[in-house]
């Protein structure tokens, strides 16, 4: 079985739509949507309606898909995403499963416990193998952090199909991965003007920085596990 992992899409339909067409070229069996949908400009509310169209598609909620979670309460990002999302798609993201099992693969946002918990290069092999230790499956994809990575400890394959919206890779696009028989780890270039004037022109209260700093530069890998760490 051939499955499509897409993660982090932070609500950039541009770089969905690139990705997308990638995955119809490859004819994978099955497309995993690993959380992180629509939290983010410049078109959630599309980029929510497109993924509930896919007839081969299995979504799981991330850390940012909990909309009503009161540790949310007050933000501004998340009233404009209020704003463009009707009640029946945040009832949608909200309601979605914490994980998906396809093959002998299961797939989470952050890690088999919770959807926030930080894995990078950094972390230990002993933190890791205990993140992993009561996972019946022998591999485990996620996403959260927005950096791909693939490691084995033991007998479990842990791997991150990175980011289709915000990459944090030193290198612009949108990233993610084809699970199969072998892990391949995927970058699909699409039309980042036309992104970052979409966000622009959104309303979102960060839309400059975000269009500077998450769609015409990624910031490095370097960077990014300075503030995450392990």
């Amino acid at each position: 079985m051939r499955v499509a992992a897409l993660y982090d899409i932070h609500g950039n339909l541009p770089a969905l739509e690139a990705v997308l067409a990638e995955v119809e070229r490859e004819r994978v069996d099955a497309i995993v949507v690993g959380g992180d949908l629509a939290a983010g400009p410049p078109q959630p509310r599309e980029v929510v309606a497109l993924l509930r169209s896919l007839p081969n598609a299995h979504c799981i909620r991330g850390n940012a898909d909990r909309l009503r979670d009161p540790e949310y309460t007050g933000d501004d990002g998340l009233d404009w995403l209020l704003e463009r999302l009707d009640d029946d798609q945040a009832d949608w993201l909200v309601e979605l499963p914490f994980s998906v099992v396809l093959d002998d693969t299961l797939y989470v946002h952050a890690t088999p416990q919770d959807d926030r918990t930080i894995v990078t290069e950094l972390t230990t092999d002993d933190k890791l193998a205990g993140l992993l230790s009561e996972v019946e499956q022998s591999r485990i994809v996620a996403g959260h952090t927005h950096m791909q990575l693939e490691r084995r400890v033991g007998e479990k394959l842990f791997v991150n199909a990175g980011s289709v919206g915000w990459p944090y890779e030193g290198g612009t696009g949108a990233y993610w991965a084809i699970i199969g028989d072998t892990v391949e780890l995927r970058r699909t270039d699409y039309d980042l003007e036309r992104a970052a004037e979409l966000v622009r022109a959104s309303g979102h209260p960060r839309a400059e920085e975000i269009a500077a700093e998450n769609i015409l530069q990624s910031a490095p890998r370097a960077e990014a596990l300075a503030v995450f760490g392990g």
